[in-house]
């Protein structure tokens, strides 16, 4: 006798649909959004009362989790409470650091502004794959428009250029490598990777470029790195000449040469126009494809927004601190017009991760390359179906989402402001160095927000020492001590940061450090690796930072100098 069909009554006090958002509007809607607000509220409450606080969320500093301690875990019969597993939620992000937060200075951090916090959030309600237009439908508006935004920002033609969001800067390397293999050693689709291609990339380039080239099977020796220029950590053009035309001479492909459009470190833009005539005068042999050049531009893409601004009337009365840098950044990151594609990140200073697009000028060329036959169970709709190339298959909207919200919501003068509103507070900060003698800008002459500053014992002429520690080799020694002064003075300012010190009456700053800003003159090859800069890292970026943050930053970095000086002479 067949066995009659399960109704649910046979665990009549486990109501399934009790665990799952409603498809429809009924009673349960208002539960949900009850339940939404607990959610909100409860993640709320680890924010601090007024910014005169600690830069991570919640009262507890500790690291409580283990990898042992954690691997233990097991499921459990019977699930919890709501309120029970939210609580759990939100204790995970007891003390992690607070991005937004004004004492908050330790890099480039996402800044969730209103519009794409709604729209990450809210697509996770229906989840919509960008998969092609069954899974995606309207939805895919938000990956199609960004990229089309993008591409007329960077001076190419936006109906032949496309645009595909992926899990980060990393997942742009990855594209920009796969897009050069198919281009330049035909048939490696099928037959896979047989030839020694060469990725060529600055000294400055996100290291990246070794997971790129790890997990594509090219391999990491076929990453040749190019010297940069010691004034200015761009791309010297006359070494990567010489790799070229030593490539050219051989016979030997070089996939793709990336250029680096600023950097956390160092906001340098590499001569995108140059490398381009190089890359002409130096094609690849007839047998292969053509060489792509990538450009990084994670960071420096956001400079775009200035490109029909009004320098000379100053519509938003931006001060001349602000007007210099910015302009030659604008003028810089504009030389993307010649690349073949760049990369994109939303959530470096704008929106939640993850936000990264891979965009590519020619649309028609990536989509041929790349394409895979379609899968039996995908239905296409509509006329936009990137899952015949794209690497991921699940592809989340939110990350597109948030992107074109952003775009949507701050538009030019929204993104200006936030860069103007960086490089103000780096020149302010410059200013108040003025008085200290024993502290200097190593990168003073970068036009980013970010500040790289060494400190030396009281006493001590900083910019005299560190012209020597960088060129002088008999100074290696000397430079090698004080980065580790460097380092040992970070470290103080992470311990006060996490036990909550408050200097004068205000909490300590998050802070950090850069343990190879550039080599060392006389190890420009970086055979030494103990020849490099370490300079503390400071990035006045957050929109609700102040000047007295920015004092107060300072403040504890020498208080911070001055404890470990008298460490170390009791240790004598």
């Amino acid at each position: 006798m067949n066995k009659p069909e399960a109704t649910g009554a046979e665990d009549s006090d486990f109501n399934i649909k009790n665990f799952f958002a409603s498809p429809v509007r009924d009673d349960s809607n208002d539960r949900f959004a009850l339940l939404m607000t607990e959610a909100i509220k409860g993640i709320n409450s680890l924010k601090p009362i007024s910014g005169n606080s600690s830069a991570f969320l919640g009262e507890n500093p500790e690291l409580t989790v283990t990898r042992d301690k954690a691997q233990k875990a097991v499921l459990k019969p019977e699930g919890e409470s709501f309120t029970d597993v939210l609580n759990h939620i939100i204790s995970t992000f007891e003390g992690l650091p607070n991005w937004g937060h004004p004492l908050n200075m330790s890099n480039i951090c996402p800044q969730e502004n209103y519009g794409a916090l709604a729209a990450s959030m809210l697509t996770q309600l229906f989840s919509p794959n960008i998969l092609e237009a069954e899974y995606a439908w309207n939805t895919s508006i938000a990956e199609l428009e960004s990229s089309a935004m993008l591409a007329d920002l960077a001076g190419w033609d936006a109906g032949k250029a496309g645009g595909i969001f992926t899990y980060g800067g990393s997942g742009c390397w990855m594209y920009q490598l796969k897009y050069a293999l198919s281009r330049v050693l035909p048939g490696s689709r099928e037959r896979g990777i047989r030839t020694d291609a060469k990725v060529l990339c600055s000294e400055q380039a996100h290291y990246a470029m070794l997971n790129s080239t790890d997990w594509t099977g090219l391999g990491i020796d076929n990453l040749i790195k190019i010297k940069t220029l010691p004034d200015t950590n761009t791309m010297d053009i006359a070494h990567l000449e010489q790799v070229l035309k030593d490539c050219f001479d051989r016979k030997i492909p070089v996939a793709s040469v990336v250029c680096t459009m600023a950097s956390t470190d160092a906001c340098a833009f590499d001569p995108v126009q140059a490398v381009r005539k190089l890359l002409d005068r130096y094609p690849n042999d007839d047998q292969y494809g053509k060489t792509l050049l990538y450009c990084d531009a994670v960071i420096g893409w956001s400079w775009l927004a200035f490109k029909d601004y009004d320098f000379a009337a100053n519509p938003q009365n931006f001060p001349e601190s602000v007007l210099e840098p910015a302009q030659k950044n604008c003028r810089a990151i504009q030389e993307i017009q010649y690349a073949d594609a760049f990369g994109v990140d939303f959530h470096k200073n704008f929106s939640p991760l993850v936000s990264s697009v891979f965009m590519y000028r020619d649309r028609s060329e990536f989509e041929i390359l790349l394409k895979r036959e379609s899968s039996a169970y995908l239905q296409e709709r509509g006329d936009y179906n990137p899952h015949h190339y794209t690497l991921e298959v699940s592809r989340s909207a939110g990350g597109s989402m948030a992107a074109w919200a952003t775009l949507k919501f701050l538009g030019a003068r929204g993104i200006r402001s936030v860069l103007a509103h960086g490089l103000r507070n780096k020149h302010y900060m410059l200013q108040q160095l003025e008085p200290y003698p024993d502290m200097t800008c190593v990168n003073r002459a970068d036009h980013g927000a970010v500040l790289l500053l060494r400190i030396y014992p009281e006493d001590t002429d900083a910019a005299l020492q560190y012209t020597q520690e960088l060129h002088d080799e008999a100074f290696r020694n000397r430079l090698i001590e004080h980065n580790t002064f460097i380092e040992k003075i970070s470290d103080r300012l992470w311990k006060w940061f996490r036990e909550k010190r408050q200097i004068d009456g205000k909490f300590t700053p998050y802070l950090s450090i850069t343990k190879g800003f550039r080599p060392a003159m006389y190890n420009l090859n970086a055979s030494d690796p103990e020849a490099v800069i370490y300079a503390l890292k400071v990035y006045p970026v957050s929109t609700y930072i102040t000047r007295a943050d920015m004092r107060h930053a300072i403040r504890c970095i020498r208080l911070a100098r001055n404890e470990v000086v008298e460490d170390l002479a009791i240790q004598v």
